[in-house]
Parts: structure tokens; sequence; C-alpha cells
């Protein structure tokens, strides 16, 4: 019997795995409202894709997926809060327009390399433009795991992983050795 990895279950739903060009290359912005339609078909596939990914994987801590993990060089994201029926926190051309001095760190995951978990230091909060599909500037504001999440998407479409935000020298720890699986982050 061959045993699957993490990483095999997520490339098998169609979540692109990081050694993948794309996961490494800014992404680019939506032309809104011009680009609404992209946009929206967007959002749809990367909403089907956390749908499947939940078939395959308990996200207890919420799950964000952005573009490029689908193969799509576009400004996109969306995020599902850890809080059960939560709206999908949906991201057009977001920018982080500012962070707070206060960080944590914690272990995170990503669906295009999900055999290892990695302890990343973030700001506990950030505020956040982005673009309505009429071509309105939006701002909010999101702490503690939200913040995380998001974060860590926005990474994605600037082309980092966030193995590149974790200290130096510090080492992604397998997933058979990651004991947090089915608990939120915890925040003081």
């Amino acid at each position: 019997m061959i045993e699957t990895k993490p990483s095999d279950a997520m490339r098998g739903i169609g979540i692109v795995q990081s050694d993948t060009p794309i996961l490494h290359q800014p992404t680019q912005p939506l032309s809104l409202p011009a680009e609404q339609d992209l946009a929206t078909a967007t959002v749809n596939d990367l909403i089907a894709a956390m749908h499947r990914a939940r078939r395959v994987h308990n996200f207890a801590k919420g799950m964000g997926i952005a573009a490029p993990q689908l193969g799509i060089s576009r400004r996109v994201a969306v995020v599902q809060p850890p809080e059960p029926n939560a709206p999908v926190i949906t991201l057009l051309n977001p920018l982080v327009v500012a962070r707070s001095d206060d960080e944590d760190e914690q272990y995170e995951g990503c669906l295009s390399f999900f055999d290892v978990r990695g302890k990343v230091p973030r700001p506990r909060r950030i505020e956040v433009e982005t673009t309505s599909l009429t071509g309105e500037t939006r701002r909010a504001q999101y702490q503690d795991s939200l913040a995380r999440l998001i974060q860590h998407e926005i990474d994605h479409l600037d082309g980092i992983l966030y193995t590149a935000r974790m200290k130096p020298g510090a080492q992604p720890l397998p997933v058979e050795q990651y004991r947090q699986t089915g608990r939120r982050w915890s925040y003081e």
C-alpha cells in the first residue's frame, strides 16, 4: 500500500505545489470594474477549491487560498474565518497599509506544501486596502487569527511563501510531528 502525503492530497484537488514558479512571482492586479467578470470567476474558483480542501482536512484555524495556488497570476484571494458560518472574506487587489508593532509567533500551514508547518512571526493587527468589483477602494482592519490568515494570502499574491517569514535558522516541522491540528491559534 502506498501512503499518500498531505501535499499529494492537495495536488490531487488542484492546488499548485511549491515547486511551481507561479508561487514565487508577484501577481497582476485586476483592473476593476473592467475585469469584474474575471474577478467573480476567480473568486468562485477559489471558493470551490476551499470546499474541496475541506473534504480532505479539518481547518480549525480557518483557511485561505490565493489565485496563484490555482495557477492564476492575478491579485485575488479568499479567506474563511475560523468561526463557524462566518462569511468568506474576498480580497481583490489587497494591500496591507498599516500593521501593529505588536507581533506574535504561531505555526502556519500552506495548501501548497502541506507536509510541514512553520512558526511565523506576524503583526497582530493590520489594516488592508482592497478594491470592490465596482472599482471603489475600501479599508478594513483585522486582528489576531484573521490578520494572520490575510497576511499569509497577501504574501502569496506577492510571491512570498511563509517559510521566507520564519526567523533565520528556523526550520519547518514535519506535519507528523505537529501537535496543534484541530486547535485554533491562541492569543493572550
